[in-house]
């Protein structure tokens, strides 16, 4: 039996590390746990994107303290988190590095207040919070560190009560949520977060564990600059890293780094919080702008480029193109769009609505909290509705609106493209901000979505029998539709969803689907339905034959 009973910064670190390596491994055995069984399944794949946007900050950490690795895990997996189990994992963590950061060890007692502070954040996070969810199993654990914590004599038998307890509490999540136990899985994020438990106690029992971590990105080839290219790039250098600030930056001392920056360079864009500033600039002497930031803290995701060697046009245009918008001091507009798309008709419908800005994902991949800060640097403009089109993707948009002090955000809780476009047209320009949130969500409720897709398992849900390779109509409230026929399956599902109030049915034909197929459904739905009038638009989403809508 183990003898250590405290944790310090340095063992922490490869606890947390192991902990990400471990839900890694386990990420697609995770992704299949889903109740729906279609072919995107992607709570492992979430929880992991999140976990490994904090283990790459502490991977490269030099000098390792607890408030160091706290605010590292924190802002990492804060900015990394994406769909609903990644931003639920988030908050638990930020709630425990919260109550570590002043310690320098950690006893029994002093980690089962981190848990119980990571369950109160987490659930603050989460509007409706269900039971026999991830969020159950971390509760439980909490209190079972609580229980124990105060007459613990021994850490690892602390750590493996705790565990025990977990996994006995995982096994109970098909008791408290029926559609889990009709589907025959226990819950998937409750089983991510049981697998990040079990790596942080094989790393506390000295378990070998190979803590380095893949960059993703890859090298461009070297290319000869043209004299040309070297004549119009006025600061060589693209410079580019996040400070993980000693303390919060005052307004004070982000003016004066800002000036600072410009009289290096140009194309400067600082965005601070309270833990961390993320800083580029262009400019001929990177060390000068590096030696500055480390006076703030220290650095992390240093990348610096020669853009005299990039023959890639469009990042050097994109980068000045931000620049020059920032110079040029451009009056923001009143409102603002951000759109999750997916399919290339649909980002050109929402384009031609007059979308400012889509983001790439949906279904297939949820895009993180950062990748909503990023558009939300993008669009000029005082007041930014967001449209997630996911009830995955809402938390992530949430937790954007709460790092974001600069622009008034709106998140319409959109769960499909469907209400994601009718919340777009909703949209009127001579009303105030607050009455047009209102029009918007009362004009999504007022819509009915079906999305026809595959089977990708066995199963069993909502009283039908469904196998692999079957086609699946489901609606927003469970599966409507079974059987092998796509069209069939189709129309049975529009079937259920039209009633006597009935006036629009939109079709959205995917990628898989070809337009002649697609018209003939049409006339289908036309003669079946002469009262509604029915639209056929090219979506191009991959996974899903249609998406379709009733309003």
């Amino acid at each position: 039996m183990v003898s250590v009973n405290t944790i310090d910064a340095k063992l922490m670190a490869k606890m947390f590390l192991a902990g990400a390596k471990n839900l890694e491994a386990k990420k697609e055995w995770i992704n299949e746990l889903n109740v729906f069984p279609v072919p995107d399944g992607d709570t492992g794949t979430n929880m992991t994107l999140t976990i490994m946007a904090a283990a790459n900050e502490v991977s490269q950490m030099e000098s390792v303290t607890m408030e160091k690795l706290a605010k590292a895990i924190s802002s990492g997996s804060l900015r990394g988190a994406r769909g609903n189990s990644g931003v639920i994992l988030s908050q638990l963590l930020r709630g425990f590095t919260k109550s570590v950061a002043k310690k320098e060890t950690l006893d029994c007692v002093s980690i089962a207040e981190a848990m119980q502070k990571g369950v109160e954040t987490a659930y603050k996070a989460v509007m409706k919070p269900k039971e026999g969810t991830i969020l159950t199993v971390a509760k439980e654990a909490a209190a079972k560190a609580e229980e124990l914590a105060p007459e613990a004599e021994n850490m690892q038998q602390f750590f493996e009560d705790i565990l025990a307890h977990a996994q006995a509490t995982l096994d109970k999540t098909p008791d408290m949520l029926p559609v889990l136990k009709e589907a025959g899985v226990v819950d998937s994020g409750g089983q991510g977060l049981l697998e990040v438990y079990r790596g942080v106690f094989d790393a506390f029992m000295g378990k070998e564990v190979d803590y380095t971590f893949e960059k993703t990105e890859t090298a461009a080839p070297l290319t000869k600059p043209t004299a040309q290219t070297e004549a119009e790039i006025k600061f060589g250098y693209c410079t580019e890293f996040i400070i993980l600030l000693d303390k919060p930056m005052t307004d004070e001392d982000e003016a004066s780094f800002k000036a600072y920056l410009t009289s290096i360079g140009d194309s400067i864009v600082v965005v601070a919080d309270d833990e961390i500033t993320k800083v580029h600039v262009h400019t001929n002497d990177p060390g000068l702008a590096i030696q500055k930031a480390l006076t703030f803290g220290q650095l992390s995701r240093m990348k610096i480029d020669n853009m005299r060697e990039e023959h890639q046009e469009k990042l050097i245009k994109d980068a000045q193109k931000v620049a020059q918008q920032q110079k040029e001091e451009v009056p923001m507009k009143e409102a603002g769009f951000i759109s999750v798309s997916i399919g290339e008709g649909v980002k050109e419908i929402f384009t031609d609505l007059g979308v400012d800005y889509l983001i790439e994902g949906g279904q297939t991949m949820n895009p993180s909290t950062e990748d909503m800060l990023n558009a939300i640097e993008q669009v000029h403009a005082k007041n930014i509705y967001i449209l997630p089109n996911n009830k995955n993707i809402i938390l992530a948009a949430n937790q954007a609106q709460a790092l974001t002090e600069d622009k008034n955000i709106v998140v319409i809780p959109t769960k499909t493209v469907p209400q994601g476009i009718t919340a777009v047209i909703s949209y009127s320009p001579d009303s105030s901000v607050e009455e047009n949130e209102q029009m918007m969500l009362e004009a999504i409720e007022n819509v009915k979505t079906g999305q026809v897709t595959y089977a990708v398992r066995d199963t069993h849900i909502d009283n039908k029998e469904i196998h692999e390779h079957d086609i699946m109509g489901i609606g927003d409230h469970g599966i409507l539709a079974v059987g092998t026929d796509i069209s069939s399956v189709t129309l049975e599902m529009v079937d259920a969803m039209v009633d006597e109030d009935s006036e629009l049915i939109s079709v959205y034909f995917g990628e898989d689907i070809d337009e002649e197929k697609a018209q003939e459904l049409l006339e289908n739905l036309e003669e079946k339905y002469p009262d509604c009038d029915v639209e056929l638009n090219y979506g191009g989403q991959p996974i899903y034959y249609y998406v379709i809508s009733v309003e």
